[in-house]
Order: structure tokens, then C-alpha cells, then sequence
């Protein structure tokens, strides 16, 4: 039987996507619907529904500030009523939220008129309006947080610019992460106040030094979001320096921890510089770490190397950071049928993915491959391939949460993996905090207990999180080793306890960062 298509159009109508989140389970948890989705009118989107065959009539005249609900079903009572009741979920959630008595703002003005101590701005709608709410909030005396991305790249820089003219800081594009006084922006950790202040071009990577700092018992005094591209040749780090000199400035930060992919060489030399007898840690993921760097200034390659160089500045001994509960790497070793070699990485979290595609290559000699779609391993013996996803990219999240909010991705990719016979091993990560699933863990436990049964693959997950967290780190351990899963200590580990297992090398998962 041909399904029921059905869309319902809400213009200039704009919902978080938590209430979209909540909206879409609502429909899909109703019997007799196959398929559903609540999302902001993008290109993009509209693209996905055009290309699932939704009327293109019913679309018409949609743009990037409406919202959709669109449903598949057996009949048109059902997606009747699939539709009906995630408007009464989200929108009776939206009004729950406002317990002011006061109209919601719908522009910046009306919304500084109602709160007018405000002093940040988090500004997360499409692209094409992006740029000029975040100049109106700098015009204001904001500092901004631009959750949004699809901002062009002269954009950008002419935003960077007007910060820096106001002296405020503008965090972005796609800065997913941040905390300015202890209050997180976005999706971020809780952690204790400590003295160690964050820079990051990463957004996970901002949350795993956050969370890796709490944990091991010394805190952040700041975490600074720049956005993916800062410390590229044409932005030139124009966040970085804002960032730098803010920390330096304050007196709760004793140390810099900075994170990134790898920058252009000449971004970093003169970012760096800019340190000037501050202790600085930067965490380049895959760089030279004998790059020249200022005195004070300490290069290293992973997210945990850069946090345990961060406790030495401060005269701190790190935790043993190979440790892992869970099973074994000898008994995983042991129970994974032989002829099975190679991994398979199912990651939330763009930086810890760049992160074991730099370590696995390193450990079996290989190149590779960081394309938006994969990130994938040509290595020299055939047999240890690696094919990590990045289920963050735009690819995956086409008309879809992304998976730090809805693990349900990664549930169906993992089905698909039940009967492949080659794969070692699984990687992923379970990234917590606000903005997060619930309970991430509870979601995916039950099916890598299918997998992993009767000789299946390993599967090695990475907590990204706090016991502060809402969904409590420990608690979130517990359901994962209780399934047979092996969790590590960093996000680092779990890609190297990944290679110790598929080439049968216990010694692989501690050598030294």
C-alpha cells in the first residue's frame, strides 16, 4: 500500500530543535505512521521531503523561516492525527517554557526592551538572516554566539571585524559550544569553575577538554567557541586574538588550553605569538609538534594530550588515562571471531572523529581520507581498513536531528552492521550534556548487545560528559559496560583500544600521547 504523504506549513514560525525533536517522536511513536519529520523550511529540507516525493503544491512558497510537519502514514486519519498531536506536543511545551506572562519577542529590540541587562546574544536561525542578527547584537553591546551556520565566509570576517571594533566576542559560525562565567551556551557540559580557560575551533573538542578537566578534578574558568573556520588563511584568527586577550584579562584564568583541527601555519605562528608568557596548550589535532612556538607555549596532537599538559602547567598529576571499564582488551580479543579485521567508526562529534582518523592512520601506517561524507583509512594491508562517519555532517542530518540529540541514526547504522563479517570493531561516541539525549546510552545499549553476541564485533564507546551532566556520566557507563561494551577514559583510547583489538595487539591501546 502507497503511504499518505501529508504537509502542514506554519509560516514564519520558528521552534528549537528540541520542540522539533519532540514533535517528530511524538508522530513516529503512533501506530500506522512510517515516516515523520518537523523541521524549519530550508533548502535543504524542503529538498529532502521533494526528493521522498511530498507534493511539491504543498511546499510552495515555503522559506527558511516556516516550519514544517510532514508525516507518512497508512491512511489520512492517521497522519491527521500524527500531525495534530505534535502541534499540541511542541506547542503547548513552547508555552510551558514562558512563565513571564509576557509576549515571546520576536526581534532582538523587543527582546532587549523585555530583558535589558541581557549581555549575550545566541543567535541560531538560517544562514541568510544569520549575519545581520548577529550585527544588530554587536551593535547592541552583545557578545554573540552564532549558533547558525551557512554564513558566508566574508561574512564572517566582516563580523569578526565589527567584534573586535566593539571590543565583544563573536563566537562562530556553527559555534555548537561555549561558556562564558559558568553558564554553557548550547550544547555544553556542566563542570566546576577552575583555571583553566578553553579556546576552541571544535565544538565536541570544546566539550571533551571541559568535561576531561571536571573529571579529573580542576575545572574551567571559560570555554570560547570561534567557529570551525577561524584559523583559516582567510578568516586569519580574528576570534583567536579576541579570545586570547579576553583570557589572558582575566583573573580566574591560569592557563589557555586551545583547541583545533590543524590551522594554517601562518594563523598559528602569529595566534600563538600572541600568548606572550602566558602558559598556553595548543591542542592541534594531527599537527608537527615540533612546530617553533614562543616560550610557554606547548604544541600537542590529541584533545587528551593537550588536557594532561594542561594539569602539568598547573602542577597537577594526571589520572592514568589507559584505563577502561567494561571488558578486557584481552577477553574482546579472545571473543571476536578472527576473521573479523577491520573498524567501523559511528561518531556524533566532527573533532573526536578527525581525532581517531589521525590515530588509527598513525598506528597502521596509512592514509586518509577527510572528506565531508567519510573518513576513511587506505592502509597498506587491506584487512585493517577503517571507515569512520561523521553523522554530524549535513549528509546524515538532512531532515533529521542531529545525533547528539537523536541517536536513533546511529541505532539503524548499527542495525546494518549485524551482518557484516568483516568488521572488528565499533567506535563511537556518547556525547551528554545539555542539548543531549536523555539517555543516549539506554537508546543504543540493547542493539550493540545484538551485535556483539555470537562472536559479533567489539563495540568501544567514548562517555563525553560529567556526573553534573543531566543524564550523569556514571550512570551512562553503567548501562554500556553492562551490555559487554568497553568504554575508555578519553576519546583518544577508544579509537587506540579500537586498533589494539582488530590487529590483535593489546600494547597498541597505551602507548603514549
Amino acid at each position: 500500500m502507497t503511504p499518505v504523504q501529508s504537509v502542514k506549513l506554519f509560516k514564519d514560525t520558528y521552534l528549537d530543535s528540541v520542540l522539533q525533536l519532540m514533535g517528530t517522536r511524538a508522530m513516529e511513536g503512533m501506530s500506522g505512521v512510517g515516516w515523520a519529520a518537523v523541521a524549519m523550511s530550508t533548502a535543504s529540507n524542503v529538498e529532502t521531503l521533494s526528493e521522498r516525493g511530498f507534493p511539491s503544491t504543498e511546499l510552495a512558497g515555503a522559506s527558511p523561516g516556516d516550519l514544517f510537519i510532514a508525516v507518512e502514514a497508512v491512511d489520512e486519519q492517521t497522519a491527521a492525527s500524527a500531525t495534530g498531536e505534535a502541534e499540541v506536543v511542541m506547542f503547548s511545551a513552547r508555552q510551558g517554557r514562558d512563565t513571564s506572562g509576557q509576549a515571546a519577542p520576536r526581534s532582538l529590540e523587543e527582546a532587549l526592551r523585555q530583558q535589558p541587562a541581557s549581555n549575550i546574544a545566541v543567535i541560531s536561525v538560517p544562514g541568510d538572516y544569520a549575519a545581520l542578527e548577529a550585527h544588530k547584537a554587536l551593535a547592541s553591546g552583545l557578545d554573540v554566539l552564532l549558533f547558525s551556520d551557512n554564513v558566508s565566509r566574508q561574512d564572517e570576517i566582516e563580523l569578526k571585524e565589527h567584534a573586535r571594533l566593539r571590543d565583544r566576542l563573536l563566537m562562530g559560525p556553527g559555534a555548537g559550544t561555549a561558556m562564558l562565567g559558568g553558564v554553557g551556551l548550547a550544547f555544553a557540559n556542566v563542570v566546576r569553575s577552575g583555571p583553566v580557560g578553553v579556546i576552541a575551533a571544535a565544538g565536541t573538542g570544546a566539550q571533551e577538554a571541559m568535561a576531561l578537566l571536571d573529571r579529573w578534578g580542576v575545572g574551567v574558568s571559560h570555554v570560547i567557541g570561534l567557529g570551525g573556520r577561524d584559523l583559516n588563511e582567510d578568516i586569519g584568527g580574528r576570534m583567536a586574538r579576541q579570545a586570547i586577550a579576553y583570557l589572558k584579562a582575566d583573573p580566574g584564568t591560569e592557563v589557555i588550553l586551545f583547541v583545533s583541527k590543524p590551522p594554517a601555519a601562518d594563523v598559528a605562528r602569529d595566534v600563538l605569538a600572541l600568548a606572550d608568557g602566558t602558559p598556553l596548550i595548543a591542542a592541534f589535532m594531527g599537527v608537527d609538534t615540533g612546530m617553533p612556538v614562543p616560550t610557554g607555549v606547548v604544541v600537542t596532537d590529541t584533545l587528551e594530550g593537550g588536557v594532561v599538559k594542561a594539569l602539568e602547567a598547573l602542577g597537577r598529576v594526571p589520572p592514568d588515562t589507559t584505563s577502561l571499564v567494561g571488558p578486557s582488551l584481552d577477553d574482546a580479543i579472545a571473543r571476536v571471531d578472527a576473521d573479523r579485521t577491520t573498524i567501523r567508526g559511528l561518531y556524533s562529534g566532527g573533532t573526536l572523529c578527525y581525532e581517531a582518523l589521525v590515530l588509527l592512520g598513525r598506528h597502521f601506517g596509512a592514509v586518509y581520507s577527510n572528506t565531508p561524507v567519510d573518513k576513511t583509512l587506505r592502509t597498506p594491508a587491506p584487512e585493517h581498513s577503517s571507515i569512520l562517519l561523521d553523522l554530524g555532517e549535513e549528509e546524515y542530518t538532512k531532515g533529521r536531528p542531529h545525533p547528539m540529540i537523536d541517536p536513533q541514526a546511529r541505532v539503524e547504522m548499527l542495525e546494518e552492521l549485524v551482518d557484516d563479517d568483516d568488521v572488528a570493531v565499533i567506535v563511537m561516541d556518547v556525547v551528554l550534556g545539555y542539548g543531549s539525549h536523555p539517555d543516549p546510552a539506554g537508546v543504543l545499549a540493547p542493539v550493540c548487545a545484538r551485535i556483539m553476541a555470537d562472536g559479533g564485533p567489539q563495540v568501544v564507546t567514548y562517555v563525553l560528559g560529567t556526573d553534573g551532566d543531566p543524564q550523569h556520566y556514571q550512570a551512562q557507563v553503567d548501562v554500556l559496560t553492562a551490555v559487554g561494551c568497553i568504554v575508555t577514559e578519553t576519546a583518544a583510547r577508544a579509537a587506540l583500544a579500537s586498533a589494539a583489538i582488530a590487529a590483535r595487539k593489546p600494547g597498541v591501546a597505551s602507548v603514549s600521547l
